[in-house]
This record gives structure tokens, C-alpha cells and sequence, in this order.
């Protein structure tokens, strides 16, 4: 008889890994350094891990950069969240799923 496989054991919390908050630090500090972004917020959860981006402080979260383990197979675990709760990027590629923030940083010279 065939046994079901054992599923991949999740940790008690999901975290972004130290190169993953690398590469989002590193958009995060070139938003800042334009006045874009003023704060930041990370959240640790069963589920899944968030990035939350903020205009300012007492505000909601401009933009959401969530990593859920459990869409590895399927979508990407990582994805890109708007103010409004529509998802704007996702993939398995971290680099190339933070891009569609990064079209902020190309504005035309006067």
C-alpha cells in the first residue's frame, strides 16, 4: 500500500531569510533616500511573513511584500500587495516580483 508523503514541515513562525530582507532593504533605502517610503513594519505569522511599507507612521500600509511558503508549488511564495488589497506582482523570484515597485524609481528628468 501506497502511504501519502509526509508534508514539508513549516517552522512555528515564517520569516524572511537574511537574504531576502537584503534585497528588500535595498529598495526600501533607494524609496527612502527619493521621500517615498518614510517607515517600514515587519510581521512573523504561521502562515505567512509581511513587509509593510508606510508613507508614514499612524497610516495603512502602502504596499505589502508577503512571503507564504504554501503557494511554492503553485504561484510563488512571494507577492506584492497594494494599499487596497489587490495583488499587483507575484512569483517565485523575489527580485523580479519586488520590480513592479521599483517602475517608482524611473520618472522622466525636467
Amino acid at each position: 500500500m501506497i502511504q501519502p508523503p509526509i508534508p514539508f514541515p513549516l517552522p512555528e513562525q515564517i520569516s524572511f531569510d537574511r537574504r531576502e530582507l537584503g534585497t528588500i532593504l535595498s529598495l526600501y533605502g533607494r524609496m527612502v533616500a527619493m521621500g517615498e517610503w518614510r517607515d517600514y513594519g515587519i510581521s512573523s505569522l504561521r502562515e505567512f511573513a509581511v513587509f509593510s511599507v508606510f508613507r508614514r507612521t499612524a497610516e495603512h500600509p502602502l504596499y505589502r511584500i508577503e512571503k507564504r511558503p504554501k503557494l511554492r508549488a503553485r504561484q510563488g511564495m512571494y507577492s506584492v500587495v497594494g494599499m487596497d488589497g489587490q495583488v499587483l506582482r507575484r512569483g517565485h523570484d523575489l527580485a523580479q516580483v519586488l520590480r513592479v515597485l521599483e517602475r517608482k524609481l524611473i520618472r522622466p528628468v525636467d
